[in-house]
């Protein structure tokens, strides 16, 4: 029996305009079912209102620590709404990229509405039904809210409301310190706010190197950002239209709360269970080469959990393409994978920390760490808060890196490139504009040289040998 469609998109976000947009321009028949907006988390919650809300803080930060370079002027004053104006301005100047109207001209059918599987081969949607030979979901995340007491009688912000607020909080308390909680949290409190993060670790940012995290946390402190540790937000009550929320017998008093407490999976309207696909809490299962447990719905970005980043969802959708569009031979691959915390400074890990690199090659590793103050760029800049730690093997292989310090989400490129070439880290050693911050890679590789220099005494005496007989014959 023939079918409409070569493939069916249900998820309008990264990973699915991706499909989409490829698809069309291969000549294929495609649907893309979006139940709200195109753009997805991205767009609308996630990196291009977060990233235009660090800037506008950025920059009254810089306004407000402007006398340490000799130059003086008043207090910023913040205009919240018109910053949150910016926000929508930035949104809107990128939102035609991801517009139906573009979709539409490439060849693509745009359907709104929620839609559900009748079976592992039809997909419902507005009472229409889709048939397709593969079908994609890329349904997203949305933020996952904690079970505590009196919370949501309270009320709350997540990312997806946070930028749509118009007044200024005076006090923020911010439950979550994962990348979304660091970055808003600082931003908030430049701009005015206090801040108070709180945080069931010990250390924030969990998942990254320890090391950086401290140089995090660091900052915020300097800044004056309040955190508690090892605590976790047990109850809330609103008391004269304030939140109090209380966190191991500590009380914090505060007009919002922001939670960042992680992600969950879209998958429940979806029916999966009728199209024999498999789920858990952390989201669709799938195969390497991103096939669900159904051959023919394949699935990609955060509705399959791990790496919950926009341009591993942009990866993971041309793993999807080929398979789904001619023969499923393609597997994806995670060996390379980079990210940034847009925090002040900014935090960037691509491959392994040097925990991980110790657990799984013991001794046969070296640290090359190198640091911000040491690079003539960053002391021009008063930017030398900051390392760039690269692991590798002793044969010189890069197994990873951290870097934290001014634009540390940029430098890592360098790395990642590097890494996905192949290549030993003395190719990071070559020649770099002087003066930049990317002389904080060539540094920092150069280390590995020194060190085995320094521990060859045999090639040291050679040559001063060497050298003494040139010296003796003039």
């Amino acid at each position: 029996m023939g079918v409409d469609y070569d493939i069916v998109i249900i998820g309008g976000g990264s990973g699915g305009l991706v499909i989409a947009s490829a698809a069309a321009q291969l000549n294929a028949k495609v649907a893309l079912v979006e139940k709200d907006r195109l753009g997805g988390d991205c767009l609308w919650y996630g990196c291009v209102p977060s990233k235009s809300l660090i800037h506008a803080a950025r920059v009254a930060y810089e306004v407000k620590n402007a006398q340490r370079f000799g130059v003086y002027s008043q207090a910023p004053k913040i205009d919240f709404p018109q910053v949150i104006n910016h926000v929508n301005n930035v949104i809107a100047a990128i939102q035609p990229n991801d517009s139906p109207q573009r979709f539409e001209g490439l060849g693509v059918e745009v359907i709104f509405g929620s839609g559900q599987f009748i079976n592992s081969d039809v997909f419902d949607v507005n009472g229409k039904q889709l048939k397709a030979r593969a079908f994609v979901i890329a349904t997203g995340s949305r933020p996952n809210i904690p079970n505590i007491s009196g919370l949501k009688e309270s009320g709350y912000l997540t990312n997806e409301n946070v930028f749509s607020i118009t007044e200024r909080p005076e006090s923020l308390a911010v439950i979550g310190a994962g990348p979304i909680g660091c970055e808003l949290g600082q931003s908030f409190h430049r701009l005015g706010t206090k801040v108070t993060l709180i945080n069931s670790r010990s250390h924030l940012l969990p998942k990254e190197d320890p090391e950086a995290a401290d140089v995090i946390e660091k900052q915020f402190l300097e800044e004056g950002i309040n955190i508690i540790k090892n605590a976790r937000a047990e109850r809330v009550e609103l008391i004269d239209n304030k939140k109090h929320l209380w966190a191991n017998n500590q009380q914090v008093i505060v007009d919002q709360i922001l939670v960042s407490t992680g992600r969950s999976p879209n998958v429940e309207s979806l029916n999966l269970e009728a199209a024999e696909v498999e789920y858990d809490k952390k989201g669709i299962t799938v195969n390497d080469k991103l096939q669900s447990t159904n051959s023919k719905i394949y699935a990609c970005g955060d509705v399959i959990g791990g790496y919950q980043f926009t341009h591993v969802a942009s990866h993971e959708a041309v793993t999807v393409i080929t398979n789904a569009l001619f023969l499923p031979i393609n597997k994806v691959s995670y060996k390379v994978i980079p990210w940034a915390t847009f925090t002040d400074p900014e935090l960037a890990r691509v491959g392994l920390t040097e925990a991980q690199a110790k657990e799984k090659y013991g001794d046969d590793i070296d640290i090359l760490k190198q640091e911000f103050a040491e690079v003539d760029r960053a002391q021009a800049e008063g930017a030398t808060l900051g390392f760039a730690k690269i692991i590798v093997k002793k044969n010189g292989e890069i197994l990873g890196a951290n870097l934290v310090g001014k634009s540390a989400g940029e430098l890592i490129h360098e790395i990642v490139l590097a890494m996905s070439h192949n290549l030993k880290v003395s190719a990071l050693s070559g020649i770099h504009i002087y003066p930049t911050l990317s002389e904080i890679n060539s540094k920092a590789a150069l280390l590995l040289k020194k060190r085995k220099f320094a521990n060859n005494k045999g090639l040291q005496t050679i040559l001063k040998k060497f050298f003494a007989i040139r010296r003796s014959l003039g």
